[in-house]
């Protein structure tokens, strides 16, 4: 009789049709270990499946692209024989089911993702979506989450340094956590993971395995209902003090010439790792389970090869190199074991208690992996289905320093220092700008470089128009990066969806990919890393509540001198402000009309990407040769908001030569900046619209404007707050 039912083929995520491939890739039935190995590979969060063909269509090449999509992270050149190592990905479903291990063992895996290459991690940074802030669940999300990012971090010594936060009804049943890491290493000291070396030993460091997270993967790859709490199990466990001891022996490793192919174990585990490893190398592995280090009894393989236990490499070493490697984890207190070799066979073939429990050829579960070209409703399709409301005629703000103050306290636009606070943004000691200005610059230590860094998207411009969205998250992202005076480089991503099932949802992940595909051509800004979140829906809040369209962007830019980077504080009285990129018009999707008005209505506002281009590069230069003294690029809340966070940053009020109407006040039109210069100072086709003076900003006294900006996350967290 059959041991796989149809019932444990459903259990395990497969379609009838994905079941009837394992079949034919077989040539007969699977055993329970092997229908468990091509779920979780053929799973979502593993295999892009639904969005592969379209991650095809992005620029991802350029003369500082050393390394771009396929590995653990991109690689950039930086100069002087040292490169940037960066990724962005999602722990999105582990979250919200446990939200402190959740966020935790996301910033876990995305420093693996990082130092697997040969870089040591300089910066964290996350990108944060909640739903409404009087839902009964998000205050112990938030608390959970943050102190998760914080206590995972501070733990393992690397600082985060910035980050957002946007809160929407939509994010109710599934919250975003999006955690991304930046690195550094000798271009010449570079990992990857292809498996080479017919005879080579596999070796496995770091913890033991267990039981935690087994099916993680496939958890992550469908929607939440009413039992998702019941799949805490299947959320990793993280410990960031081993995590520490990873980093240091991986770097002293590989500091020798004994390393031949690396890999983490993030995803599915040991599963995804020997893998990836053995199919980029074109060559087959064999594990012995019974030396996998253990540390729960009578483990069975499959649970070995599903475990997403944290804090755990896989690696392929040169013969004869074992003796050396172990001494090495062995200094740093670490599980060090050989657990297989490479093979010239194409496939994994596993052997426990003397007998092989597996047997699979490797191409179907890495490159022969389903591929979907979803269906998609056309643009004025979709356009009907979200039903987004013509804008129409706008109530004029009959005060607008009352609206001001309103926003200044509103979720979307309140301080973040309850959040920011609770991270050590300041160990390594190389962190030039801290979190609160457009973009985190840190030093590249021993050097006068810096790496500015940046995540950004507009998830209600997405749901407007995908199109427009995905342009307006690649522009501001690169726009936050040129206020602090880096060049651009590169971009990596965390793609967040709901069901691309629904020919919607793919509407909106395509429009989406469109539009950043445009924008990063446009501005010379390509991907190199980045990560696909799908099924982020919940049928928990009643009625399949789908996520807005989320492509979070991360960003990072170069400084050839990180002491001349530009900040948003004002900096002298009676300096000039300057306001370039044009007036605000344009009110459509804007915090303004959604916080004054509960409106979420018209169009997302349109990207001039060659406007974009060509005053980034003038802000830079005036950056460059010193003219502005401070810089801030204009987006949510528009000029006024933009004025007031200037203002409180340095603690310096303004007074404006211009009237202003609602538009021009809180309008979203993009690719524009707000900069300062010293009096008699001409800034370039920008137009002077006041000065820094006094302590007000609209007529608003800066400690009501700091009182309103400040209190909404102490006021929201309440007791919780004591969690910092």
């Amino acid at each position: 009789m059959s041991q796989i039912t149809a019932e444990i083929v459903a259990q395990h995520g497969l379609s009838e049709d994905e079941y009837q491939r394992v079949l034919h890739a077989l040539g007969r039935e699977p055993n329970l270990t092997e229908l468990g190995i091509f779920s979780v590979m053929w799973s979502e969060h593993c295999s892009y499946k639904s969005s592969r063909i379209h991650l095809k269509k992005l620029p991802t090449t350029g003369p500082q692209v050393i390394c771009g999509p396929g590995e653990n992270a991109g690689v950039v050149d930086i100069g002087d024989g040292q490169a940037a190592i960066f990724k962005m990905e999602s722990h999105n479903h582990p979250s919200y089911i446990e939200p402190y291990q959740g966020a935790a063992t996301g910033v876990g895996g995305i420093l693996r993702d990082v130092f697997t290459m040969g870089a040591r991690p300089i910066a964290n940074m996350n990108a944060l979506r909640f739903g409404r802030p009087d839902h009964p669940k998000m205050r112990h999300l938030i608390a959970g989450v943050v102190h998760g990012i914080g206590g995972y971090g501070n733990c393992v010594g690397v600082p985060t340094v910035g980050g957002e936060v946007n809160f929407h009804k939509a994010y109710d049943g599934n919250i975003l956590v999006n955690a991304m890491t930046v690195g550094i290493a000798d271009t010449d000291k570079i990992f990857y993971s292809a498996a080479s070396g017919i005879g080579n030993p596999i070796v496995y460091v770091g913890s033991k395995t267990g039981r935690d997270g087994i099916h993680g993967a496939t958890m992550a790859s469908a929607d939440f209902d009413e039992k998702s709490e019941e799949k805490r199990p299947t959320v990793q466990v993280g410990d960031p003090f081993t995590e520490k001891l990873l980093i240091e022996a991986c770097l002293e490793l590989m500091a020798s010439d004994a390393i031949v192919a690396i890999q983490d174990m993030g995803a599915a585990g040991l599963t995804s790792s020997s893998v990836e490893m053995a199919s980029k190398g074109g060559v087959g592995i064999e594990l012995d389970m019974n030396a996998v280090p253990q540390r729960e009894e009578g483990m069975t393989p499959y649970e070995m090869m599903l475990s997403e236990s944290q804090e755990r490499m896989l690696m392929v070493l040169k013969p004869g190199r074992e003796d050396f490697a172990e001494a090495i984890f062995r200094k740093w207190e670490l599980d060090f074991a050989v657990i297989g070799h490479v093979t010239d066979t194409g496939h994994m073939i596993l052997k426990w208690n003397g007998e092989t429990v597996c047997d699979i050829p490797l191409a179907p579960l890495a490159d022969e992996a389903p591929l979907y070209d979803r269906p998609s409703v056309s643009k004025e399709e979709y356009k009907a289905w979200a039903g987004v409301k013509p804008l129409g005629d706008i109530p004029e703000s009959t005060d607008i320093a009352a609206d001001l103050l309103k926003l200044m306290a509103s979720p979307d636009l309140a301080s973040r220092r309850w959040i920011w606070e609770q991270y050590d943004h300041m160990v390594g000691a190389d962190t030039v700008q801290r979190p609160g200005g457009d973009a985190a610059v840190v030093r590249v230590h021993g050097t006068d470089k810096g790496i500015a860094i940046s995540t950004d998207c507009t998830p209600r411009y997405c749901y407007a128009d995908p199109y427009e969205g995905g342009k307006q998250a690649i522009a501001e992202c690169y726009r936050n990066l040129s206020a602090v005076g880096a060049t651009p480089l590169a971009v990596t991503n965390c793609l967040n969806f709901a069901n691309p099932q629904r020919p919607e949802i793919m509407a909106q992940l395509t429009g989406c990919l469109e539009g950043m595909g445009d924008a990063c051509r446009a501005l010379d800004f390509p991907i190199v890393s980045g990560n696909v979140s799908l099924y982020n829906e919940s049928k928990a809040t009643g009625g399949g509540s789908a996520i807005l369209p989320t492509p979070a962007i991360g960003g990072i830019g170069l400084l050839s001198d990180w002491s001349k980077s530009a900040t948003v504080a004002f900096k002298n009285e009676g300096d000039e402000i300057w306001l370039f990129g044009g007036n605000g018009s344009h009110l459509g999707q804007s915090i303004w009309l959604r916080e004054i008005h509960g409106r979420e209505d018209g169009e997302a506002p349109k990207v001039d990407l060659v406007g974009e281009k060509l005053r980034g590069d003038s802000v830079r230069w005036f950056i460059e040769v010193g003219k502005a003294n401070a810089v801030h690029d204009i987006s949510d809340g528009g000029l006024i908001i933009a004025l007031a966070e200037m203002a409180l940053a340095s603690g310096l009020g303004c007074e404006l030569t211009i009237s202003l109407d609602a538009a021009k006040a809180f309008g979203e039109d993009q690719g524009r900046y707000i900069l300062t210069a010293p009096a008699g100072e001409h800034l370039e086709n920008a137009v002077p619209i006041g000065r820094v003076s006094g302590s007000t900003v609209a007529g608003i006294p800066l400690a009501d404007l700091r009182r309103a900006h400040e209190g909404f996350f102490p006021t929201l967290m309440g007791a919780d707050a004591a969690l910092a």
